[in-house]
């Protein structure tokens, strides 16, 4: 197991049990007490989590539990997604998330990745609509983090409305990571809000390159509010569960689909 999947790892118990000790994190991973205890002593450096004796403790922010339930379907699915997603990035970028369990996700492997944290310079450039991504990122020194205005949805944590379009519409983006409610091979990618759909119908304008990041419940479906075609996608990053069929249409419309 790579660095970076057991940094991964590490995380998501901890996001699911709220608390972890070094030997059962040393057993589960198959590797010492003292790769754990650096692995645990590097991820409260990111804030990420904190430090008890013997072990670590998830950190108390405002939004982990509703953002904790949802996270839960699907789990294990997305975080393969997201560990795949977050190797797509690359240092000196601009990247873009915008809501969902799934973005998140990506943000906090962002955070993890040891190759991003070097020098006292940020290495990589989030812009974001999501508040829960923020307050995971603000305090990261390797990431130089952006914020949208706008107004905020409780349901979601996004940032809508027509005070956040002045932001994105001055800036670029080298990659959108896109989270979404459904995918359809031939309809496009879908939100359940209107809001939320305009707003990252504008994120995806500005992107040079588009990955859906979605778990295969999502796809082969609509919703109420398109967000883009599927031509403006270019790589969808889902799980193996993934029907064949349905991943031949997907390559059919030209989208480079990724199981993982």
């Amino acid at each position: 197991m790579k660095r970076h999947e057991r940094l991964s790892g590490i995380l998501q118990l901890v996001g699911e049990r709220g608390k972890v000790d070094v030997d059962e994190l040393a057993t589960g991973l198959v590797v010492s007490q003292a790769t754990v205890r650096r692995d645990l002593d590097h991820l409260a450096g990111q804030h990420l989590l904190t430090r008890t004796r013997g072990g670590a403790v998830a950190n108390n922010v405002s939004y982990d539990l509703p953002l904790r339930y949802k996270t839960a379907r699907h789990a294990p699915e997305k975080s393969r997604i997201a560990h795949a997603v977050a190797m797509l990035a690359q240092p000196g970028g601009v990247i873009g998330l915008n809501g969902g369990t799934t973005t998140t996700g990506i943000a906090m492997a962002l955070a993890a990745r040891a190759d991003l944290d070097s020098g006292a310079a940020p290495r990589l450039t989030v812009v974001t609509n999501a508040l829960n991504i923020a307050n995971e990122l603000t305090v990261r020194r390797q990431i130089k983090l952006v914020v949208t205005g706008g107004v905020a949805r409780p349901h979601s944590f996004e940032l809508t409305g027509p005070l956040a379009t002045p932001v994105l519409g001055e800036i670029a983006l080298d990659l959108l990571v896109l989270g979404v409610d459904a995918l359809d091979p031939e309809g496009g990618a879908f939100a359940h809000h209107e809001g939320e759909a305009d707003i990252n119908r504008l994120m995806v304008a500005r992107a040079a390159r588009v990955v859906v990041a979605a778990d295969s419940s999502k796809l082969g479906h609509r919703a109420f509010a398109r967000i883009c075609e599927i031509a403006d996608v270019d790589v969808v990053v889902t799980d193996s569960d993934v029907a064949p069929d349905l991943a031949a249409r997907f390559r059919a419309s030209g989208v480079d689909l990724r199981s993982v």
